[in-house]
């Protein structure tokens, strides 16, 4: 059976800002875009900054990297925090949405929800393993968000690819937690442990052990 294909989102953040306003999110927290990791670059940035949702293309040296960490991690292991929330992705095109969900699910306790999708699906699925949040995804109780993604992938400034099309880019969130640096990439078996961070340090850190 052949996994379903959503529509890729564009990395806009007008758009990406309607996207989780609508599913619930109260905007006190904002996506921004990130014009480049040099410090000055990085300054402009609103701060504090609580999460860091990086795209970037998918070619033969990242697929090679991807499946060297995994057999070392696998063989040596890594601390990861039980606090962590990461998900597997499933669905194909949806790495723009999970990336998001990884974000402000790693950041549940700062930001506020009103009544919508993703207030149920922080509910829903806090106790789930990966693979469960990746069904669950699929499931009709999560249609509201595929929904809702469908919608807001019409709507960026670039004309929306075919649901089916190859799509060469991919999106990753990098997250603080619990004292360490985490990237939460859906296609991976695990979160990735990228060392010590800190809230204020956290852009810096990122932009050096992430990018």
């Amino acid at each position: 059976m052949s996994r379903p294909h959503w529509i890729p989102l564009e990395s806009n953040p007008d758009v990406i800002n309607k996207f989780v306003g609508g599913m619930g999110m109260k905007l006190t927290w904002q996506f921004h875009d990130v014009f480049g990791l040099d410090a000055e670059l990085l300054a402009m940035i609103p701060q504090p900054a609580c999460a860091l949702i990086l795209l970037f293309p998918i070619n033969r040296k990242h697929s090679e990297h991807k499946e060297e960490e995994d057999a070392k991690l696998k063989k040596e292991g890594q601390h990861v925090s039980r606090n962590v929330f990461f998900m597997k992705q499933n669905i194909g095109n949806a790495c723009g949405t999970i990336g998001i969900l990884h974000a402000i699910a790693n950041n549940e306790n700062q930001l506020e929800f009103g009544d919508g999708f993703l207030k149920t699906f922080l509910a829903k699925t806090k106790d789930m393993t990966p693979e469960e949040r990746a069904d669950y995804l699929e499931s009709d109780d999560a249609k509201s968000i595929s929904e809702a993604h469908e919608a807001s992938a019409q709507e960026g400034q670039t004309e929306a690819p075919e649901r089916d099309e190859s799509v060469d880019l991919h999106f990753v969130a990098i997250v603080h937690k619990d004292g360490h640096l985490y990237e939460l990439d859906g296609r991976k078996s695990f979160p990735i442990n990228h060392g010590q961070s800190s809230p204020e340090t956290f852009l810096q850190v990122s932009s050096r052990d992430c990018a």
